[in-house]
């Protein structure tokens, strides 16, 4: 079977809805100085998987690039292709190892990939062979997270198979640690002493990757041990060179700002009596005379129907409660109580307005989350700009 990818629609410049995630470039410049200066003298993996975790992969990945970098992260090779056709030329790392009919696509645009698997190596191997290519490989050790990487037994083999892949060279060695964020953790006790065997098998086996690396967000700001005193010069920070902290005991000493504000605005007004009933279901009842607004965003946009009866919206500098079910491209908020809502006025779903906040570790308690999939959640049609 011939798999085709369909062509795409391509968007309009300028979107014609007010629903938007707004990026703030000089929040991430700053967010990057100071995940550089917790560093040390590591140097910086930025890990931009997940369209740069709801950010816009390819505003960011440029953003990163020209501040210097080493590497771009992404999880696939989709992602990583995505970049490359958008013009960035920086060394990427694809780290999410599910390659398949892939490899030709790994070689021809300079991606490099991680390794654990004898498929990984035959197929890269042949696949550089035929393109006339040397390709760099980070081999990944599953040094106890239990998702991906070679086993520290199966480890030794690994790097005998690679050493007969005359078209690969090992450029780089790494491992995930999987509770980073948990203050006293023995599960990573017990992942850095496997890292820390698995570099022996590395040096026993005479070869001598450029880059070594574990450290994610969690590990560069909780976990000195992770990041000094070892043989390790590489760090992959995520979400914080987007401005949050992956647990609120890490990285106290950060200056981290939040890059995105999500927005929309009020396309509705109306008012309801006293027992009308709004939405779906008609779960919400006015139990007074109430000025409903409508805003145009809805689950399909990742403005999750948990929101409803528990969020609240920025308007006017002040907050205004989700009313009824969310549905697949409208909320409802109640603004009976703001003087002056007029249709057009901006809303923010997630950001600051005046005075008010809402962080997106707020809009994961409503939803009983994480922020990490509040921002990754934002849909693929609300457009980010960056301002």
């Amino acid at each position: 079977m011939v798999i085709r990818e369909l062509p795409r629609r391509r968007a309009l410049d300028v979107p014609i809805r007010p629903t938007r995630a707004e990026i703030n470039i000089d929040a991430l410049r700053h967010n990057l100085s100071e995940v550089k200066r917790a560093a040390g003298p590591l140097q910086i993996l930025a890990v931009v998987k997940a369209n740069a975790y709801g950010h816009g992969a390819v505003h960011v990945a440029r953003v990163l690039q020209e501040a210097g970098v080493s590497f771009l992260g992404v999880a696939l090779i989709e992602e990583g292709v995505e970049l490359r056709n958008a013009g960035i030329t920086a060394p990427i790392v694809v780290m999410g190892g599910s390659y398949r009919s892939g490899y030709g696509l790994l070689v021809s645009h300079r991606l490099t990939p991680m390794v654990f698997q004898d498929e990984h190596l035959r197929e890269l191997n042949a696949e550089a062979v035929r393109q006339k290519q040397k390709v760099a490989v980070h081999v990944k050790l599953d040094s106890g997270m239990g998702r991906i990487g070679a086993s520290i037994d199966e480890l030794p083999r690994l790097l005998l198979s690679l050493q007969g892949c005359a078209h690969l060279e090992m450029e780089g060695f790494c491992s995930q640690l999987a509770s980073a964020d948990v203050q006293n953790s023995q599960q990573t006790r017990d992942q850095l002493a496997v890292f820390r065997r698995g570099l022996q098998c590395v040096d026993t086996a005479g070869l001598k990757p450029k880059w070594r690396h574990l450290a994610n967000s969690a590990a560069l700001l909780g976990l000195p041990e992770a990041k000094v005193g070892w043989d390790v010069n590489l760090a992959r920070p995520g979400l914080a060179l987007y401005g949050l902290r992956t647990a609120e005991w890490l990285g106290e000493e950060l200056l981290l700002q939040p890059a995105l504000t999500w927005k929309t605005g009020v396309t509705h007004l109306k008012t309801v009596q006293a027992g009308q009933k709004v939405s779906y279901g008609g779960t919400w009842e006015a139990k007074r005379q109430s000025v409903i607004a409508t805003l145009p965003v809805g689950y399909a946009d990742g403005y999750h129907r948990s929101y409803a009866g528990k969020g609240y919206v920025l308007i006017r500098g002040v907050r205004a409660p989700v009313v009824g079910r969310i549905t697949m491209d409208m909320c409802m908020i109640d603004v009976t109580d703001i003087p002056h809502v007029a249709m057009g006025d901006d809303v923010v779903l997630l950001g600051t307005q005046g005075k008010e906040r809402i962080s997106a570790e707020l809009m994961a308690e409503w939803a009983g989350t994480i922020h990490y999939e509040v921002l990754c959640g934002i849909g693929a049609r609300v457009p980010r700009l960056a301002e």
